[in-house]
């Protein structure tokens, strides 16, 4: 009895294992600047590097110098993964848009599996994205769930859930991103048909999401948790400055005059935006976890 149960977990592992070398090779891009923690972009490299379908490539963007305690985590993580990690270094302040370019066009598989510098990554998200992208060939793009976490206690907060089907993002998407960011796998070619993400210096992935759209890309996400979020408290003081409220704004407008939404889909989120703007951070605070967090 003993005998065949462990020959049953051998051939459902051999059989896992096929599965999971059927799939397409993909690349990895993250970029990190300076300000990111150590722990926090070794934990996220690890959570990539350990996948299930393990990357062929993982493509880190330095945007600037590092500082001394990141570089040696690089450094660590290129002694460990010599054959995976690809490292670019860029001038300080190219943004994340430009290092996002600089993955792509690095690139060297098909698909592009995004991933910030601090999030964590399930151990099988990249074998669930890459399976739907093969199960339908018509799809440019798959996202996922995201968990929002407390970056201090560890405690999960809320789930971010996106429209599932492609029907349902083209509406979502005249208002919001219909993508996690950091839950996005695109194909290479496709993003580069569109000529990848714009010089912008915020809101750069929902523009470039429906420069994707407006060319006729279609996506779908996978109605689970595929990415746990961090959150500190530096992420409302982010989404609450002027800079990113100008960007938020501007991106809109370009999406209204392109003829993707209408002037209320303008009008409404950027009326919400400047709310959260000009409000006192104690009142916006309260705003964003009951209303704009999900």
């Amino acid at each position: 009895m003993g005998l065949f149960k462990d020959n049953k977990e051998v051939n459902e592992t051999a059989m896992s294992q096929n599965q999971t070398a059927a799939l397409p090779d993909y690349s990895v891009a993250m970029s990190v600047y300076s300000g990111e923690k150590p722990l926090f972009l070794k934990l996220s490299l690890e959570s990539m590097l350990t996948q299930t379908h393990p990357c062929r490539e993982l493509i880190l963007v330095c945007d600037g110098k590092l500082t001394p305690a990141l570089d040696e985590v690089i450094s660590k993580t290129e002694q460990a993964y010599p054959d995976v990690i690809k490292l670019i270094r860029l001038d300080s302040g190219t943004g994340v848009g430009g290092c996002a370019n600089a993955a792509l066009k690095a690139a060297q598989c098909d698909y592009i599996v995004k991933m910030d510098s601090d999030d964590i990554a399930l151990p099988d998200r990249c074998e669930k994205q890459l399976s739907l992208l093969v199960k339908n060939p018509q799809l440019d793009m798959c996202g996922a769930y995201i968990e929002e976490f407390d970056s201090d206690s560890g405690q999960a907060l809320s789930i971010k859930k996106t429209p599932e089907k492609s029907e349902d993002i083209l509406v979502y998407a005249r208002r919001r991103n219909p993508f996690n960011n950091s839950t996005l796998v695109y194909k290479r070619a496709a993003a580069l048909k569109v000529g990848g993400y714009s010089g912008i210096r915020r809101c750069e992935d929902y523009d470039f999401v429906i420069k994707m759209l407006i060319n006729g890309a279609k996506g779908e996400n996978i109605p689970e948790v595929l990415v746990k979020y961090r959150v500190t408290s530096q992420n409302l003081t982010r989404r609450r400055n002027f800079h990113n409220t100008r960007s938020f704004i501007a991106v809109r407008w370009r999406i209204f005059r392109s003829g993707f939404s209408s002037f209320s889909d303008f009008i409404i989120p950027c009326a919400a935006q400047t709310a959260l703007f000009l409000l006192p951070k104690s009142l916006t605070g309260k705003i964003y976890k009951k209303f704009l967090r999900n």
